[in-house]
């Protein structure tokens, strides 16, 4: 059931890119909800897997790909469009190919994702559920914001001429806020990797 939930997200992400892409300002109304539907099914699967004992290193890697491909999808989208500069999208795609090749020592030896954080501070940033939320929900509230004004010029443009500024630093502000979280959750990972390789004998 977890996995099947991971699953619909992913195609729930594809049904949202043809709406955002469809040119239809009414239908566009729903990107928001959408958005935030999918980001909060994150959590779902995990509390899915808990309480039915569906708890594997597959599903927290197949997790963790799927959110992953969800929030490279919506960068590059954004940036796409004109909502953010291409440097945000990078910076996601660079940070994550960087934490995921890390990763997938971990997965090879059968060790989840977030078991591998030994420090404090690479628990509480990385593998605690406090800052997995919090960055969920900053990444949802980023994103559901920009598409929630997608339409507006369309199909308020009185409001969107007299608004546009405030709501753009608002959203500035969100995608700000989602990339120092990228960075600080990033760095304990690759740096616990790091200080790992230099306590290992050399072949």
């Amino acid at each position: 059931m977890a996995n099947f939930i991971t699953t619909s997200r992913f195609v729930l992400l594809l049904v949202l890119l043809g709406i955002v892409y469809s040119g239809n300002p009414t239908l566009q109304l729903i990107n928001a909800p959408l958005m935030v539907f999918i980001i909060v099914t994150d959590a779902l699967d995990g509390y899915v897997a808990r309480k039915f004992g569906e708890e594997s290193v597959f599903g927290a890697t197949f997790d963790i790909a799927v959110d992953r491909i969800v929030e490279n999808v919506m960068w590059v989208v954004l940036a796409h469009l004109g909502f953010v500069g291409v440097w945000v999208p990078l910076l996601f795609i660079i940070r994550g190919s960087l934490v995921d090749a890390v990763r997938s020592k971990g997965a090879a030896s059968g060790t989840a994702a977030f078991d591998m954080m030994q420090s404090p501070v690479g628990r509480f940033l990385v593998a605690g559920r406090f800052m997995r939320g919090f960055y969920a929900v900053v990444k949802a509230a980023a994103f559901a914001w920009i598409l929630l004004w997608q339409p507006a010029p369309a199909l308020a443009p009185e409001f969107w001429a007299a608004w546009s500024g405030p709501i753009q630093w608002a959203s500035f502000a969100l995608v700000f806020t989602a990339a120092f979280l990228c960075v600080a959750r990033g760095l304990p990972v690759i740096i616990e990797f790091l200080v790992q390789l230099r306590r290992e004998p050399a072949a």
